[in-house]
């Protein structure tokens, strides 16, 4: 249902989702409304849909939450009636995995050696850190599950408070980077003004009184006290710095034309043409549902956009991840007035200090378990399988070929040409353009043991890599930690080119804004001996990793 469909309907109860008898209800749990400003104990009430018990009988139900074979003790662990439900449900095949004290790291009572993992070291970087423990530590609280941990442990700040049982609430982390609302109401009926243009992220329609709000009591000065972070992509503060305490609630008096239910999530967007900021977005999705402790593909997902342009969107396919729903945006009720039983506000994907983006990674450290579970869930659930490695052992290797303005391997086919001459590798050349699907090329990707490319966006491809991989990153155009950190983060090996005397440059411009010669706006030819030489360094790599040899073994099994 889109937003022409609203014109000749008065009052419309929307569930974005026709589901199934066979489905669990989408109630959602109350949110903690003690009278404290900060209470952590507001996540806990949140969960996915419980256990569903069949109707007449006493059978229990277990409702898959479609995760990646790897997550599901982790998720038994948090959500013991789960637990509960698969081990009195004959058809759960997931028996193997309950009982187990696995946790992710930021659980209460988790232990380091029931953790999914923990970051390991490259170089003690003494003059940093006097231990190499403290190095370790200090990578996993700003780019693993102690991100989160940390979030969780400090909690929620109850803004504004339920006059009655089951009315609205809103509860934020600081400075509003995240937030959960219940029975949020949103006023768009002169959202659409053609007086007014308006970008994707001005908030300025919503400070006025009345343009969201709820029937809740609000502490004003403590909202007032967490807007040191006021900025489009950094938190949700210019959206709620209006919030209005309602003098009666809008879904008694009938004031809401449509009633979105079940549980929604509110996201600001960065870039969507551009991979690397694109998944900034879907990587703050997933701590957002760690911190709710909520995976369910049941959930609705709108795009809080102002504008009424086209938001276009390369990686469209990533959303099938976490939603089963149609993607929306707020327009599509533009003229309405829009209440959400369960709203959440995602964390931004340009934080300060935030994750991915803007993020301080302690260097000569690696392998994020956060990003590794990330990258396992949207493979598992887009669908994308390994076949390798070869049984063969040979070496897969993928080459993504820009064809842009700049940055370009002048001779590439020199380059392509020398490996296909080596027997112990199988190689290919790639474009990622609109003639492949993003499901598509992620297939390529994670079917790659070498991955090489010039710097760009396209090498946020790495995320996919399987985990004996190397990302060879031909040229970082003097942006010399973009790519290597998220390699770091995703846990697979970082290469570079690092003798700058076996390069040239090639149809050199001047940058648009600096008006200077920029290593990014140009192209490069490189030494065919040295390239090889760095390739045969990869492959000793990958090579030296036992999981890639557990993988050619299998292979050969299997024949």
């Amino acid at each position: 249902m889109r937003s022409q469909d609203f014109q000749t309907l008065p009052t419309v109860l929307l569930v974005l989702c026709i589901i199934p008898s066979s489905h669990p209800s989408m109630e959602t749990a109350d949110v903690n409304v003690k009278p404290v400003s900060f209470d952590s104990n507001i996540v806990a009430s949140l969960q996915d849909e419980g256990p569903r018990q069949e109707d007449g009988e006493s059978r229990v139900t277990f409702q898959d939450p479609n995760l990646h074979p790897d997550h599901y003790r982790y998720f038994f662990n948090r959500r013991p009636d789960q637990a509960m439900a698969c081990r009195l449900d004959k058809s759960c095949p997931y028996k193997d995995q309950l009982d187990s004290s696995a946790c992710w790291g930021y659980e209460t009572g988790c232990t380091r050696e029931n953790m999914s993992g923990y970051p390991k070291m490259g170089k003690h970087l003494l003059g940093w850190f006097r231990t190499e423990e403290a190095q370790l530590e200090q990578f996993w609280t700003e780019g693993d599950f102690g991100y989160v941990k940390k979030i969780l442990d400090q909690g929620f700040y109850q803004l504004c408070s339920p006059k009655t049982e089951g009315g609205s609430s809103l509860a934020c982390i600081d400075n509003t980077r995240s937030c959960l609302a219940r029975n949020l109401f949103l006023d768009l009926t002169n959202f659409d003004d053609p007086l007014r243009h308006r970008g994707r992220l001005d908030y300025d329609y919503f400070h006025k009184p009345g343009k969201i709000g709820g029937y809740c009591s609000l502490d004003k000065e403590l909202l007032r006290q967490h807007s040191s972070r006021f900025s489009e992509l950094q938190s949700w503060y210019g959206e709620l710095m209006e919030f209005t305490p309602m003098a009666s609630d809008p879904f008694v008096t009938s004031s809401c034309d449509v009633i979105i239910e079940g549980r929604t999530y509110l996201m600001k967007l960065d870039a969507g043409i551009n991979m690397f900021h694109h998944f900034c977005d879907f990587v703050n999705l997933y701590i957002t549902q760690h911190l709710l402790n909520n995976f369910s593909l049941n959930v609705t997902i709108v795009m809080w956009d102002m504008s009424n342009m086209r938001y276009l969107d390369l990686f469209q396919e990533t959303w099938a991840a976490f939603s089963n729903r149609p993607l929306f945006r707020l327009n599509d009720w533009s003229g309405k007035k829009v209440c959400f039983r369960e709203a959440v506000f995602t964390l931004p994907p340009r934080m300060i200090r935030g994750f991915f983006y803007n993020m301080p990674l302690t260097p000569n450290t690696h392998g994020s378990s956060l990003m590794r579970s990330f990258s396992q869930l949207v493979v598992h659930r887009l669908g994308v399988k390994q076949k390798g490695p070869l049984k063969t052992g040979r070496v897969r290797i993928t080459i993504l070929e820009r064809k842009s303005k700049h940055r370009n391997i002048i001779n590439q086919a020199e380059l392509v040409h020398a490996l296909r001459e080596d027997p112990h590798y199988e190689v290919q050349v790639v474009e990622y353009n609109h003639s492949l699907t993003f499901v598509q090329q992620m297939k390529i990707t994670h079917n790659s043991d070498i991955f090489i490319g010039m710097h760009g966006a396209g090498l946020t491809h790495l995320l996919f890599l399987p985990d004996w991989a190397t990302i060879f990153e031909i040229c970082n155009c003097e942006d010399t930690h973009c790519y290597e950190d998220l390699a770091n983060l995703r846990g697979v090996h970082y290469m570079t080119w690092q003798n700058n005397d076996l390069l040239k440059k090639h149809n050199e411009i001047l940058h648009p804004s600096l008006g200077t010669y920029h290593a990014k706006f140009c192209d490069y030819s490189f030494d065919k001996g040295e390239f090889i030489r760095l390739v045969k360094e990869a492959q000793r790599h990958v090579e030296s990793n036992p999981k890639f040899w557990e993988g050619v073994i299998a292979k050969r099994d299997e024949l």
